[in-house]
């Protein structure tokens, strides 16, 4: 204990620069992004090497006791073990619960049917959708199931990769159950010698209070990259209900309850908003990819498996009505409650745990 106390660390160790300093200090993320991306190294491989250069500049750099780098490393590596894997495990787990029952095709079902509008399956599925999947599972996995989503439907792989990539952009500090948030209040919250929990929240109401401006702006950006600017007026209430409910329900939740279910919360509110809004407002026109039919009605697209008319009618809605939409899955209401309940059991479940 006597080591630890000892130890303070130097922000300027190398030449007394600050900019050299944390050029330095980011060698093991250097290291890390070359061996995979470049060397394409097994992950654990690369995770060790970042760790071996971390633990050398500790000790050769800035000087850190030995006692103290080991208990550092294995501090780390015990914090990455808890809570980080075991809420990613869970968050892996309760995902494939709902394909293995089905319900997450209810899901997806419910989804889009609610509108053949290209700008509007937009907003549902890579923004709010995305959100509410980003809130459970995070690290890739909304995007990869978002724009696997989009692609299905009919839009360009590409174009539904980045439409995925850029609507993750506003959940993405509370996702996975808040956990950038969380480490990051772990981490913070000993150096300041203030209590953790007090300190996630404090980070959860400063996040909470930058996060929402952009919440408001991305739907409307996602929409303009998609069809342009005028394209992106004619939907302008659809845009406004749903980045404006998310980022209300984002600032109250992170501000006075945490991180933990600001994302989820947050989308079930904007999906329930916009499909509220669908029910009494509806754009003047429905826009659709050049090719398609516009009174063609949205349904999954053939990818691969299909022969004759079937792949000929490969765009959204024409295979089915090709073949007399014989194939279609009606859900019952009843049904779609449950799928969308299994979110809401979530969120009580953690709201019970945090009292």
């Amino acid at each position: 204990m006597d080591v630890f106390l000892a130890f303070h660390q130097t922000y300027q160790p190398v030449l007394g620069s600050i900019l050299l300093s944390a050029l330095v200090a980011g060698l093991p993320l250097y290291v890390l992004f070359v061996m995979l991306a470049i060397l394409r190294l097994p992950a654990w491989i690369c995770a060790l090497a970042a760790l071996l250069t971390a633990a050398v500049l500790g000790l050769l750099v800035w000087g850190m006791p030995f006692g103290v780098t080991l208990g550092a490393t294995t501090e780390g590596m015990a914090f990455g073990l808890w809570p980080i894997s075991w809420i990613v495990l869970n968050a892996i787990v309760f995902h494939n619960l709902t394909v293995a029952s089905g319900d997450f095709d209810v899901i997806k079902r419910s989804l889009t049917r609610l509108t053949t509008d290209r700008r509007l399956q937009t907003l549902l599925i890579a923004f709010s959708f995305g959100a509410l999947l980003e809130g459970i599972a995070g690290f890739g996995a909304p995007v990869a199931i978002t724009a696997s989503i989009l692609a299905s439907l009919g839009f360009e792989p590409v174009t539904a990769a980045v439409l995925a990539l850029l609507a993750n952009t506003a959940p993405v500090a509370f996702g996975s159950i808040g956990i950038p948030v969380v480490t990051l209040g772990g981490l913070v919250g000993p150096i300041l010698h203030k209590d953790v929990t007090q300190t996630t929240l404090a980070l959860s109401a400063m996040v909470g209070r930058q996060l929402p401006v952009f919440s408001i702006i991305i739907p409307a950006y996602l929409i303009v990259v998609l069809a342009g600017w005028r394209k992106m007026r004619e939907i302008l209430p659809a845009v406004l209900v749903t980045g404006i409910s998310f980022a209300i329900v984002q600032f109250l939740v992170s501000n006075f309850v945490g991180p933990q279910l600001t994302d989820i919360i947050a989308a079930l509110v904007s999906m329930g908003c916009l499909a509220v809004l669908l029910r009494f407002w509806r754009p003047k026109s429905v826009w659709l990819f050049a090719g398609e039919a516009a009174a063609a009605p949205a349904g999954p697209r053939r990818i691969m498996g299909s022969s004759g008319p079937a792949r000929r009618a490969d765009l959204p809605g024409q295979a089915a009505a090709a073949t007399g939409r014989a194939g279609e899955v009606t859900d019952s209401p009843a049904h779609i409650a449950r799928a969308y309940g299994m979110y809401v059991v979530l969120v009580v479940v953690i709201l019970i745990g945090q009292m």
